[in-house]
């Protein structure tokens, strides 16, 4: 077969690229209808739903609640729409004069459409209404490409750093999956530690997010 001047790498992207588009295509218009009612600064019903799942996939529940039972999803959306961590949107239009670019009006809330797309070519369809092994399976794949080495810009981070904060600040997660101390910095020289034991939440060297 002659060559056509495209290496090994550009041709599996293209390949890539084509199954991408493929499943885009399929994605039916009703989506896009949905994502563009949250333009003006809120999520969709769909969105919430989504987060909610992925949220407590990410932190079941077990013998402590788990993300959705302490309203975690709520938590992403709100951080989002605010731009927290660094998540708010590039503006396109015109920057303030002696200021910044000018605010979108949807903070970071173009991250949950990208992960909407994103699931939705993983899981095969409709995130919300596939099976929760689909749904794992979807972003199971989806964490372990953005963990995979030379990923640190992939957006599932941003995502997933909130979910870790959102429920490690809660009620529920600094004081029964970690151990809350209520005046703490006392000096405790020696202190018994057994397996089971969690992590302090006063302790932020202790956990890690991400």
């Amino acid at each position: 077969m002659a060559d056509n001047g495209l290496g090994e790498f550009d041709r599996r992207s293209a390949i890539g690229g084509g199954l991408v588009l493929a499943a885009l295509v399929g994605t039916p218009l009703w989506i896009w209808g949905k994502a563009r009612q949250g333009e003006k600064g809120e999520a969709t019903e769909d969105q919430r739903r989504m987060i909610d799942t992925v949220s407590d996939l990410v932190i079941p529940r077990t013998d402590t609640p788990g993300a959705s039972d302490v309203g975690v999803g709520d938590f992403v959306v709100l951080a989002l729409n605010h731009g927290l961590d660094g998540t708010r949107e590039p503006a396109s239009g015109a920057a303030i004069q002696g200021g910044g670019p000018a605010p979108t009006p949807r903070g970071g809330l173009y991250l949950l459409d990208d992960l909407a797309i994103m699931l939705r070519i993983k899981a095969g369809g409709d995130f919300n209404q596939a099976t929760p092994a689909a749904q794992r399976a979807a972003l199971t794949a989806i964490d372990t490409r953005a963990f995979a080495p030379g990923n640190d810009k992939d957006p599932w981070h941003k995502i997933k750093d909130l979910i870790l904060t959102g429920y490690y600040t809660s009620e529920a997660g600094g004081s029964k999956e970690l151990q809350y101390e209520l005046v703490p910095g006392r000096w405790d020289p020696d202190v018994p530690l057994k397996p089971s034991d969690r992590a302090f939440s006063s302790d932020w060297t202790a956990v890690e997010f991400g």
